[in-house]
């Protein structure tokens, strides 16, 4: 039997959250049906470690004994650039008449854009596009992103689907104008929710590790230390829970280039010694199990997939009201939300439940049953498989047939 193409064009591929779950998509797809490619563009954009960089070498080596073929387009760069954007443009248009897929299925903002287009000039049947969040918010001025709205538009009417990680997510697209409902589907993205579950964890020998003190407050994020990821308003609230608590010591999971700053920042406010920058981690869940509170301080959220896999291990979560977020953590039931950019309503929610164990416990346990199973990885790959092949079948319905 004839095997279905399918391509997948992420802008960078690093160890970030749509970068993983892309990755996982184009490599666990079945390989009975489904002949996968992935292009990607500059990873070094990400500015990634020597860590980062080899973890990402050895999944994409794996993804490739799978039979996932990849492709590098070093002009696609999540920056804009005149110059880059028409060289990408036309070495995505390039492999696309190479590979003659069936499905073109983009993710991201900048690849959702060259990709689509390229695809709709290559005559691609059919285009899925995933933008994994918005830019919509935070990211640009208000000039560039009426621009980027108009250029959304436009090119959800060469789009056959788009799948949106939340509800939210969709409906925000829906407030812009980007399409109609018709055209969304929703997808959870999804962790490995059994191997989270085996994962042992020692959190005596975890703490030591950090030479944090046993008897002390843990405090955690996750993630890429830039500022739409909101670490500044954290590091302002420890300086009030430390007052209160002095037992407590915030560990800062995640590089970038504002490592520096927060660490002064830190200094002036006097909780530079209770702050741990961890770094980049390949041991995400182990760290995750020291934690008492998992806090997300994001000004702008597609979903955030470490909430998942803090959920999952039944940490309560404190996060920004903001994305995706407000559809997956429900305030007082399984974690706090706090407006964004309000580093004493983010210390009074860590304070809450510092305070309150019971509370703390509760919260935790309800996380843990919200993501069992409905956001495990492989429940997500069978929701993506079912979405080509009702539009393959929509397609040849119709008459038209593949060239």
């Amino acid at each position: 039997m004839k095997k279905t193409k399918i391509v997948h064009i992420i802008t960078r591929l690093d160890k970030g959250g749509s970068a993983e779950i892309t990755l996982q998509v184009a490599s666990l797809l079945s390989r009975e049906k489904y002949e996968v490619f992935l292009a990607h563009g500059l990873s070094l954009e990400s500015n990634m470690g020597v860590m980062e960089q080899e973890a990402l070498a050895w999944d994409l080596s794996i993804a490739e004994k799978k039979g996932l073929r990849v492709f590098s387009i070093p002009s696609l760069v999540r920056r804009l650039s005149l110059k880059n954007d028409l060289l990408a443009l036309i070495s995505i248009y390039r492999l696309i008449k190479r590979i003659k897929p069936h499905i073109v299925h983009t993710h991201t903002s900048k690849a959702g854009v060259l990709g689509r287009l390229a695809a709709c000039l290559a005559r691609v049947p059919i285009i899925v596009h995933t933008p994994h969040g918005h830019v919509f918010h935070s990211y640009y001025g208000y000039i560039i992103t009426k621009i980027i709205v108009f250029v959304e538009r436009a090119l959800s009417l060469i789009t056959d689907k788009i799948t949106a990680l939340t509800d939210r997510e969709r409906d925000e697209h829906l407030e812009q104008g980007v399409a109609s409902i018709e055209k969304y589907v929703i997808i959870h993205s999804g962790v490995m929710l059994q191997q989270i579950m085996n994962t042992n964890i020692d959190v005596e020998t975890g703490k030591k590790e950090f030479d944090i003190p046993q008897n002390s407050n843990v405090i955690g994020v996750v993630g890429r230390l830039v500022p739409i990821k909101g670490h500044k308003y954290l590091v302002s609230a420890a300086k009030r829970i430390i007052k209160e608590f002095g037992n407590t010591v915030f560990v800062f999971v995640g590089d970038g280039y504002l490592e520096a700053r927060l660490q002064r920042q830190a200094e002036s406010l006097g909780v530079r010694k209770n702050i741990i920058f961890a770094g980049w981690r390949n041991d995400v869940i182990k760290i995750l199990g020291l934690f008492d509170v998992l806090v997300l301080p994001s000004l702008n959220e597609g979903m955030g997939k470490v909430l998942i896999e803090g959920m999952a291990l039944g940490k309560p979560i404190v996060a920004s009201s903001v994305g995706g977020i407000i559809d997956l953590v429900k305030n007082g039931d399984n974690g706090i939300l706090v407006p964004p950019r309000d580093s004493d309503a983010l210390a009074e929610a860590i304070l809450k439940l510092i305070r309150n164990k019971n509370l703390t416990q509760e919260l935790g346990k309800n996380g843990k049953s919200k993501v069992y199973p409905e956001y495990d990885t492989f429940v997500m790959i069978r929701q993506i498989e079912d979405l080509y092949e009702r539009l393959l079948s929509k397609f040849t319905s119709s008459g038209r047939q593949f060239t």
